[in-house]
């Protein structure tokens, strides 16, 4: 009788998991960040904040919770992106909206150590990996910030399919035309910023005068706050089909040779770089992995998302903010008063000392002429500064406007 309970039990327990979840997202910097839980020691879950990368086939976590996990940490720290790094078990399982979704295909973790997310000016304390995602049907809602996962074969796509090549470990390769020329392009999501060959975007700023170009990086361009950011060339590309879709208005920096070369051999592909999640503010993604197949809908238009105050920042690794450079707009500083190496402390009021860089930049943008006031700390001395919103990379609408 016993027997009878516990198989009818663990019936009506598979019965009752969802074979696909909608969760809310918060799109911050352009990357998917969701909440999920985790399983602790003692059998309670804790929650934490994840971010969803299709272009990233490793499972990073931080070292604060891999220990609380109980999770075992070892081997000697290594260097990666603003600190170290050791490796780590990797957790059974996480749960996204009540489904249970397994780590099966991640065989270690790479444990971040003393920093409290994943990555410099980030939320996340773990990510969810191409290696994971490609076990699953998966929606990015873009325009309703939403997350779907399910299980192969339970979701309904909607938009113009595509074929695409599906690397063993999860990546997406997509066949694009620009310029009627054909090339591979990565899908990654995790990315705040298209990137494309660096020698492509040198070209195009010399063949297409009337595509917007600037060198530094602001807003979605400014990722990680890298000591190369300021010199990066960027330019607004008009269209460009992607897979079926004609993508419009994308901003792309360019992809610096030798580290494309690595992303190249990483992914095991040949590419000129990938799309990030600027190329698809107004766009739904859904990826169909068992059947390597991609579906878009909506508009398709990234628009004018560089309007913002003339600055590169770094993120630092006790949450401030260092500028980094100050953008030169027909020869002269975008900011005037401040300079490399002074410290952001506030914008408007706000304090941005522990902030996300989508919250910094959420700040530092809006309308073309709207003035920011800016608390900069050089030294001991705190000052206040004006900084105007800039239209940085216009479209070619809106050119003149």
């Amino acid at each position: 009788m016993l027997g009878v309970v516990i198989m009818l039990a663990a019936t009506l327990s598979a019965q009752s998991a969802p074979k696909s979840v909608t969760v809310p997202v918060t799109l911050d910097h352009n990357r998917t960040i969701i909440d999920v839980r985790l399983t602790l020691p003692d059998g309670k879950t804790t929650r934490v904040r994840a971010w969803v990368d299709t272009g990233n086939p490793e499972l990073w976590i931080t070292e604060a919770l891999a220990k609380k996990l109980g999770l075992v940490v070892s081997g000697d720290a290594r260097p990666t992106l603003y600190g170290q790094e050791q490796t780590a078990t990797a957790p059974a399982e996480l749960l996204i909206g009540g489904m249970r979704v397994a780590l099966t295909g991640v065989k270690e973790a790479h444990a971040i150590l003393d920093r409290e997310s994943i990555a410099p000016g980030c939320s996340a304390e773990i990510n969810l990996p191409s290696t994971v995602l490609r076990g699953y049907d998966v929606i990015f809602d873009y325009p309703n910030r939403q997350f779907t996962l399910g299980m192969p074969g339970s979701l309904s796509f909607e938009g113009i399919p595509a074929k695409t090549v599906i690397t063993p470990a999860g990546l997406i390769q997509v066949s694009s035309r620009i310029e009627g020329r054909g090339y591979n392009v990565m899908l990654d999501t995790g990315a705040s910023i298209s990137l494309l060959s660096s020698d492509l975007v040198t070209l195009w700023h010399r063949t297409q005068p009337r595509w917007a170009f600037m060198k530094g990086s602001v807003g979605a361009a400014n990722m990680w706050g890298l000591e190369d950011e300021p010199s990066w060339e960027v330019v607004r590309i008009s269209s460009l089909q992607f897979g079926g879709t004609t993508l419009r208005d994308v901003a792309i920096a360019g992809f610096p040779e030798a580290a494309l070369k690595r992303f190249e051999e990483r992914a095991n592909t040949s590419t000129i770089g990938l799309l990030g999640g600027n190329a698809f503010r107004n766009t739904r993604v859904g990826i169909d992995y068992a059947h390597s197949m991609i579906y878009l809908s909506g508009s398709g238009k990234a628009g004018s998302d560089m309007n913002a105050v003339g600055l590169t920042l770094r993120p630092e690794s006790d949450g401030r903010y260092t500028i980094l450079s100050v953008i030169e707009v027909d020869g002269k500083p975008a900011v005037s008063g401040v300079k490399a190496g002074d410290v952001l402390l506030g914008v408007d009021g706000a304090p941005v000392a522990g902030a996300t860089m989508g919250q910094v930049w959420s700040l530092l943008g809006g309308d073309p002429g709207q003035v920011r006031k800016l608390v900069v700390e050089r030294g001991k001395e705190r000052m206040t500064v004006e900084a105007t919103v800039q239209r940085f990379l216009p479209t070619v609408e809106s050119v003149g406007k």
